[in-house]
């Protein structure tokens, strides 16, 4: 069974859990490829589809949206999950006592449950190295709102075992009669 893996990430992290759900769907012997949403295969060439992006100010970047929307009817005729990375911190609930997973999705995946009937859409926690950031968002970085990191906290929060564990349930899925 083949399966197209398309992602969008702007500094690495959603690249890597792109990478990782590959790995994880070849050691259950399916042939999983990763490639960068601008540059992604037509999927009607693929049995399924896992299509992640980074997300930024609730929504997923362009070029993974861009992708789902022109692939919408090869898509919708094919197992799809969906999955987001962006939330930083080690706290799953905000001030408010929201779950940040619910609260961030972003809000393209309403009109995609619509259009491609997706298997599941996971938020992942993502990663944060400020020395990799672009201007704009180094600028953001460098607010006093976010002394000491609170808004924007540093480090790798992605959970590979979640992460792990989410692949091999898609792998179950596609392997099942």
């Amino acid at each position: 069974m083949r399966v197209l893996i398309a992602y969008a990430s702007r500094y690495g992290a959603t690249q890597g859990i792109a990478e990782r759900i590959a790995a994880t769907l070849r050691q259950q012997g399916l042939e999983a490829t990763v490639q960068p949403a601008r540059q992604a295969a037509d999927p009607a060439g693929y049995d399924a589809a896992v299509i992640g992006s980074a997300a930024y100010y609730f929504h997923w970047m362009k070029p993974a949206a861009s992708f789902v929307r022109r692939n919408a009817r090869a898509l919708a005729n094919r197992p799809v999950w969906l999955f987001s990375s962006g939330p930083l911190g080690t706290k799953d609930k905000d001030d408010q006592g929201r779950d940040l997973r619910e609260f961030l999705e972003p809000k393209e995946i309403a009109k995609f449950r619509e259009t491609l009937k997706p298997r599941d859409h996971r938020v992942f926690f993502g990663a944060m190295d400020s020395a990799k950031l672009g201007f704009l968002h180094r600028l953001v970085y460098k607010l006093p709102a976010n002394r000491d990191n609170a808004l924007f906290p540093q480090g790798d929060f992605r959970n590979w075992t979640e992460i792990d564990s989410w692949a091999a349930t898609i792998a179950h899925s596609l392997k099942a009669p």
